[in-house]
This record gives structure tokens, C-alpha cells and sequence, in this order.
């Protein structure tokens, strides 16, 4: 059993909202249209990850939208 210390928690809540924002801009920026539903949906999970406080699950989201991206 792993216990996340407040350090931790603190990059992972800081990653989480960095890559809420970086996928933000990514559909800003009118990605294709085999993306765009991918990073609507990792966005929608990020977002909804980040207020329940489960950074992990948002940081999964986030790695999805990079995929999508081709990152």
C-alpha cells in the first residue's frame, strides 16, 4: 500500500491542472476530428478527476489527450 504524501499530492493536483489547461488549448487550437472527441472526453475526466481530488485518475485522463494528440 502506497501513501501519498503532501508533497506528492501537491505535483500530481499541479500536473492535474497543467494538463487540464494543456488540453484546453489543444482543442482551442481546432485539433482533427479523430481527436477531437477523445480530447473532449479526457478533458471532461480530467476536469470532473481533478474535483473529486483523485489526481491520478486525472493524470490518466491527461496521458489519454496526449495520445490523442500524438504526444
Amino acid at each position: 500500500m502506497f501513501l501519498t504524501t503532501p508533497a506528492l499530492a501537491a505535483d500530481d493536483a499541479a500536473s492535474c491542472a497543467e494538463g487540464i489547461t494543456m488540453i484546453r488549448d489543444a482543442l482551442a487550437a481546432n485539433p482533427s476530428e479523430a481527436a477531437l472527441p477523445k480530447l473532449k472526453k479526457a478533458l471532461r475526466v480530467a476536469e470532473r478527476e481533478q474535483k473529486e481530488g483523485e489526481f491520478d485518475e486525472c493524470l490518466d485522463a491527461v496521458t489519454d489527450a496526449r495520445k490523442a494528440l500524438g504526444r
